[in-house]
């Protein structure tokens, strides 16, 4: 049976200056979460967190030791200046069936094809990476993620310099995921396309300041209070103490200052 993921007082940050101040919260399995907050307040650091690339400076994750875990960076951190194939690109979600050097059997090719054809790239196989433009790229990454067969799918700005055709596509692949019962966690920047298809978001500034449906957490206060806590941050304050308290994900849950 899939575990909830826990978040337990977890501060995560770089050279010892945190970056994400004492987070605990629930997320239960199949669960559908945007997260939010203003450039800056630790959005992408809690995904590396959650992605294992990121030890805790405190509290731990729970619930992620016997999932397959797939994470998608910013498209901005990935290199497309190596000379790769898509189709090789996309077959490197099937590492964990081929190791390091296997190589693809007939079902194998016909998979990351087929991957291909779902993201409507069916006939850019054959193309090298530094053809594509911004959002075939996207597209070639998210179907590498279908090819991972991951429970725990992680994506940071998924739809982040691709347009409106694109996000819409790529927004119904990731519901697909979500009604497979996986757990997608996406970091996002339009509260529009978060009120209209996801079911729970948690608004960070470097801490939570709320957790829960869309239409509770993203409201005026809560967006304000976001964007004026994160200005208020010293990134050179030392590790602060906060009492240990986990926010599941209903109901909602306003995080007073």
């Amino acid at each position: 049976m899939v575990a909830a993921l826990s978040i337990d007082n977890v501060t995560l940050g770089y050279e010892q200056h945190p970056a994400v101040h004492h987070l605990s919260l629930r997320i239960e399995p199949g669960s559908l979460v945007a997260v939010m907050g203003p450039n800056g307040a630790g959005k992408s650091t809690l995904l590396k967190g959650l992605a294992g690339l990121l030890k805790p400076l405190e509290g731990q994750f729970d619930g992620l030791a016997r999932q397959r875990v797939a994470y998608m960076p910013q498209l901005a951190q990935v290199d497309r200046s190596f000379p790769i194939s898509v189709l090789n690109m996309v077959a490197m979600g099937l590492w964990h069936e081929v190791g390091a050097l296997g190589g693809l059997n007939k079902s194998q090719r016909h998979r990351c094809i087929d991957a291909l054809g779902v993201v409507g790239l069916g006939d850019f196989r054959e193309r090298t990476l530094d053809t594509l433009s911004g959002g075939q790229f996207q597209r070639a990454l998210f179907a590498r993620l279908m090819l991972q067969d991951a429970s725990v799918l992680l994506l940071d700005e998924p739809f982040a310099a691709v347009d409106e055709r694109t996000t819409s596509e790529l927004t119904a692949v990731l519901q697909g995921w979500h009604r497979a019962g996986k757990t997608v966690i996406a970091v996002l920047h339009d509260a529009e396309l978060v009120h209209r298809h996801f079911e729970h978001a948690l608004l960070i500034a470097r801490e939570m300041i709320a957790w829960g449906s869309p239409a509770d957490v993203l409201t005026p206060n809560n967006l304000l209070r976001a964007r004026g806590l994160h200005e208020a941050f010293d990134d050179k304050a030392s590790l602060c103490d906060a009492p240990q308290h986990v926010h599941s994900a209903a109901p909602a849950e306003t995080v007073a200052s």
